[in-house]
């Protein structure tokens, strides 16, 4: 696993997702973070399982939320089979 610079952007979103809180877009520009969505992309080259939550609220405004969670056993059979043939990140 990448070391995270406790420094960025990146590492605000992860200990929050670390701490059980879920992320949404309106809680990210609280954080004073503009593109959610590279922030988890960057979490998830980390190799940390985020999953996206899609959710209509009472008002009728569709939210995605991303929570850390533990990845599927399907998921670790890929990425098994993906270094068992040579592929590595």
């Amino acid at each position: 696993m990448k070391f995270i610079n406790p420094e960025t952007k990146t590492f605000r979103v992860l200990k929050a997702l670390q701490n059980g809180q879920p992320v949404t877009e309106s809680k990210a520009k609280k954080m004073g973070i503009g593109n959610l969505n590279a922030e988890i992309h960057r979490i998830r080259n980390h190799g940390f399982a985020v999953y996206t939550n899609r959710r209509t609220a009472g008002n009728g405004v569709n939210v995605t939320e991303y929570v850390l969670g533990k990845p599927s056993r399907n998921m670790v059979a890929l990425a098994y089979k993906a270094q068992a043939m040579g592929i590595t990140v």
